[in-house]
């Protein structure tokens, strides 16, 4: 059937639905997604940490040069999984966005209502013709009224909050894992040394803490700061 529809041209436009009712550019965004390198969301009792693998492959590139989580606002960190470059245009749009909401409002903007602006562009680039869909998925973490958040954003313009997440080529792997591990209750300093796990069963051989990147939004200050790669080394 995927075939036919190649054939018959359904997937020369994200506007163009096919007779079964899909729209075949989006679903093949959401493909490039599946193949990005893996990234974990975890909501802890005393915050919600981000955990993502750079996948530097080559050994002359330097690793720390390569951006794989980014800084949002003072409360709010983000991270991408599909093509980069899609999510840093995107990213630079939340930034934008939350430093026009506080210059307007003098209050930071809540992690929702930037998932969902987020969102809405997104959407949109499934509907209007002239470009092709975002080839990439975001995870963002925040706290809002005390309370620590993570969210994701598909490339159809979806998105849902979640406990705890993972996106990439890993995820079904990572999922199992969080299934049997994750608890409400847990410390960040737990989630970090459970996620670093999953990660370990998904690289095997190839992981290597220096390809890992980590970061955090802290319940009590509501402030993102990047984790110490010592704690990686678990």
């Amino acid at each position: 059937m995927e075939g036919t529809h190649q054939m018959m041209g359904y997937d020369r436009a994200s506007t163009m639905f096919s007779p079964d009712g899909r729209l075949l550019q989006v679903e093949y965004a959401k493909e490039a997604v599946k193949q990005g390198s893996t990234a974990i969301g975890v909501v802890c009792k005393d915050g919600v940490i981000l955990i993502a693998d750079k996948r530097v492959a080559d050994k002359l590139i330097v690793a720390e040069a390569v951006e794989k989580i980014f800084q949002i606002d003072k409360h709010i960190g983000a991270t991408a999984v599909g093509y980069i470059m899609d999510g840093r245009i995107l990213v630079e749009r939340a930034q934008l966005i939350a430093q026009q909401h506080q210059i307007t409002y003098s209050v930071p903007m809540d992690t929702i209502a930037l998932v969902k602006e987020i969102s809405d562009i997104k959407q949109s680039y499934t509907q209007y013709g002239g470009a092709r869909p975002f080839g990439v998925s975001i995870l963002f973490i925040g706290v809002d009224d005390e309370k620590p958040v993570l969210y994701t954003t598909e490339p159809t313009g979806i998105f849902f909050e979640y406990k705890a997440a993972a996106l990439g080529e890993g995820a079904d792997a990572v999922k199992e894992l969080l299934y049997k591990e994750y608890s409400e209750s847990m410390s960040m300093d737990d989630g970090i040394k459970m996620c670093i796990r999953a990660l370990k069963k998904v690289l095997g051989k190839d992981f290597d803490a220096r390809r890992i990147d980590g970061a955090f939004v802290d319940v009590k200050d509501k402030s993102f700061q990047f984790i110490d790669k010592k704690k990686f080394k678990v």
